[in-house]
């Protein structure tokens, strides 16, 4: 999963990258400069560190999650994204749209002014025109495709110029394409475009501390907002855990906001933990809602998805109740489970396969 870390210059993108990572990119401007600086994280997951308490494994692994700060965009509707950004853009999985709140003498506006609905919907516009001059490119091949008359099957022409006709009547309301609904089929047609106003979008609302939240609107599907103290939340990641723990009670915060923020970036692409554990290892590994036994075993290793032939399968819940895989057999809580179960949010998997 690679999330791309994106907003005006100035709005904050590496000073939540350095706290999202624990990292010390420097802070500066970089308008127009396309840099990209990435990083994996663990994502935060406590039902993890209570499955290792039982089994007590050599190594314990998290969930990754790898953020990229994307830097060159400028939110200029008039320009279009350049190729080699556009094409860094394309393939992120989700966006997390840092949007300005705080003000600082020292750190100017581009715009000459604070404004988090108007910077918010500038990096939007942005996104559609770049996805509407993607769509006007296909429809007009489409239309040399059908005057020619040859080459592939005029229904799948077809199919395609309706589905590119609807993608541009949205993008023409200036609406994102993540809000509409399309077909399994008009899923598969479009993945191969990486429309940036498509993906599942986290918005970041940059505040400085005590700062309260504005109020802004942003009622589209596949998206989320998050009120979060940057430059606190930087500070606090990178201070040696103890430190950090007594900065936490002192401000009388539960946990870092940024925890909540890669669960949400995590929930917003759909995605799932299910763990497999032993006295090696305990792990979780990531799979797509709705994500199948077989697929779920893809995910620790091809062969086992290729020899798949069933899943052993434990609730979280059953294993944390009864405390050892002993008396979950006991209690009959063990069960097998054939390719078509759908794997459940916290499943502990035990494949069977042959090769």
């Amino acid at each position: 999963m690679r999330l791309g870390i994106i907003g005006l210059p100035q709005s904050g993108k590496t000073t939540i990258f350095n706290a999202l990572t624990r990292g010390k990119q420097p802070i500066a401007a970089s308008a127009g400069r396309m840099e990209i600086h990435t990083a994996v994280v663990d994502v935060p997951d406590e039902r993890v560190d209570k499955l290792s308490a039982i089994f007590i494994p050599r190594k314990t692994i998290y969930a990754k999650v790898t953020y990229a700060d994307v830097a060159g965009l400028e939110g200029d509707k008039k320009t279009e994204i350049a190729g080699t950004l556009l094409n860094q853009l394309s393939q992120m999985d989700g966006f997390i749209n840092v949007v300005r709140c705080f003000t600082d003498e020292n750190v100017p506006h581009p715009q000459g002014s604070i404004n988090p609905a108007r910077d918010l919907r500038s990096m939007e516009e942005e996104f559609i025109l770049n996805d509407q001059i993607k769509v006007e490119r296909k429809l007009t091949s489409l239309k040399e495709e059908k005057q020619k008359g040859a080459g592939r099957d005029k229904a799948i022409v077809e199919r395609e110029s309706i589905l590119f006709e609807k993608l541009m009547e949205v993008l023409q309301q200036e609406k994102p394409l993540r809000d509409i609904s399309l077909s399994e089929e008009e899923v598969k047609i479009a993945s191969g475009f990486g429309f940036l106003s498509q993906k599942p979008i986290l918005v970041v609302l940059n505040l400085g501390e005590g700062q309260a939240v504005p109020e802004i609107a942003y009622e589209h599907k596949n998206s989320r907002m998050l009120p979060l103290q940057g430059k606190l939340e930087m500070d606090i990641a990178q201070l040696p855990p103890q430190e950090a723990e007594v900065f936490l009670k002192e401000y009388g915060i539960e946990e870092p906001s940024l925890n909540r923020m890669i669960r949400l970036s995590y929930d917003l692409l759909g995605l799932q933990s299910f763990f497999t554990v032993g006295e090696d290892e305990v792990r979780a590994w990531t799979v797509h809602l709705g994500g199948l036994a077989p697929e779920a075993a893809g995910v620790v290793h091809t062969d086992m998805q290729k020899g798949f032939i069933r899943a052993e399968v434990i609730t979280y819940n059953d294993m944390i109740a009864l405390g050892n895989m002993a008396e979950v057999r006991s209690h009959g809580k063990l069960r097998l489970e054939g390719k078509t179960y759908k794997v459940q949010d916290g499943d502990i998997l035990n494949i069977r396969f042959n090769i």
